[in-house]
């Protein structure tokens, strides 16, 4: 069965989109690539299970089981040493990833307290959209009694349209709520 906004990817979003931005064809509109989701564990220097409880939960949120990112060099005024767990990041395409833009609109960001929309001005200039959660409970799949400890996470939207006007209209058509 198709996730429910990829069909409306294809009905809905995508004809507006031809339409309001006048392309020759269909399949130049743009369209969602990737999803990536990344958690940087603050204290993963002094304790390595906080890595991994952090990769578990991000395995929940996801769908799949992340990578761990490790320490590129060796930083001695942080205690850091080439090779040391960090964080984890996960990268989402197809259905999953349609899966998880969908919770994330519906359910996920109208939980996180004092939620105004999202900013409008976190485009990269080349269709890229960044936004952080500042914690992770906002997600159903985490059980709060189980939680040790509140993480942010980043997720960054990657799509193939050119500026960031089109990446807005794109994602507007999936009801990302940006600030009024």
């Amino acid at each position: 069965m198709k996730p429910r906004l990829k069909e409306h990817y294809e009905t809905t979003v995508k004809p507006s989109l031809v339409q309001q931005f006048g392309y020759k064809n269909e399949m130049s509109a743009p369209k969602i690539e990737k999803i990536v989701l990344n958690i940087g564990v603050a204290g993963a220097v002094q304790d390595q299970k906080k890595v991994a409880a952090a990769a578990n939960e991000m395995g929940l949120i996801a769908g799949q089981k992340p990578v761990i990112t490790k320490a590129k060099k060796s930083i001695a005024a942080f205690k850091l040493r080439e090779d040391m767990p960090l964080g984890c990041k996960v990268t989402l395409r197809k259905d999953r990833m349609y899966e998880f833009l969908d919770r994330l609109v519906t359910v996920a960001l109208p939980r996180v307290r004092d939620f105004r929309g999202v900013s409008d001005k976190s485009f990269d200039g080349r269709g890229n959209y960044a936004m952080g959660l500042k914690e992770q409970i906002v997600f159903p799949e985490i059980d709060y009694d189980a939680v040790d400890e509140i993480r942010g996470m980043d997720i960054v939207i990657c799509t193939t349209a050119k500026t960031n006007e089109e990446a807005k209209a794109l994602l507007a058509g999936f009801d990302m709520p940006f600030q009024k």
